[in-house]
């Protein structure tokens, strides 16, 4: 009997150093279930090349010739908001991972990690994850402290507090010692609660607001 091939993961690179871009591509191509055909050493030639390159995932540097991986990221999904976008870049700034989340960048990793977290980042963030760099998250979290009068009942501001770390709905039931369907119900609730509509503006707003 026949069986099908499992399918892989299409990820595009933009990054102007042209050794980071030739490792990364090694990285993912020697990965399974993931594959890198394009490579682009600035924003504008993706965008030009957009439907042809298809991809799935982008792994975005910030600082780019032409116009910068964030203004590339707001472009992307306004083109197609259903490629995931995951930053990665030397910057450790907390304003550049407020808005890249902003523009629509569903993660943020500085170049020092490891090869193998940057994979998994890739699997993360197409299973709904948000990951960081552990220096980024704790420099994030730890940078504001709790709003008081958020609304957030105590479990949900552990939630909120659980996907501002970057995790999936399965990482975070497995943390609370909950089920999934929990969890979006949680989740669904702090929506309603921040006014926001995805997971991102949800972020960006318990950092900006100080709720975590």
């Amino acid at each position: 009997m026949k069986t099908e091939r499992a399918r892989n993961i299409r990820v595009v690179i933009v990054e102007d150093d042209p050794e980071i871009r030739i490792n990364l591509a090694l990285l993912i191509n020697t990965s399974e279930g993931l594959i890198c055909q394009y490579t682009f050493k600035d924003a504008e030639e993706l965008l030009r090349n957009l439907s042809v390159v298809n991809p799935e995932l982008v792994l975005m540097d910030i600082q780019l010739p032409g116009i910068s991986g964030i203004e590339a990221v707001k472009k992307l999904k306004d083109i197609n908001r259903h490629i995931e976008v995951l930053m990665l870049t030397v910057y450790q700034d907390d304003k550049l991972v407020f808005d890249s989340l902003c523009a629509g960048a569903s993660g943020y990793l500085i170049k020092s990690t490891s090869p193998e977290r940057i994979v998994s980042s890739i699997r993360e963030v197409l299973a709904g994850g948000a990951p960081m760099s552990t220096q980024v998250a704790r420099m994030v979290v730890s940078s504001f402290q709790r709003k008081k009068e958020s609304g957030l009942t105590e479990r949900e501001h552990d939630v909120l507090l659980q996907l501002c770390e970057g995790k999936s709905y399965k990482n975070i039931a497995d943390a609370l010692f909950i089920s999934q369907d929990t969890v979006r119900s949680h989740i669904k609730s702090i929506y309603k609660k921040l006014e926001v509509n995805s997971k991102s503006e949800a972020v960006v707003k318990a950092f900006k607001e100080r709720l975590v």
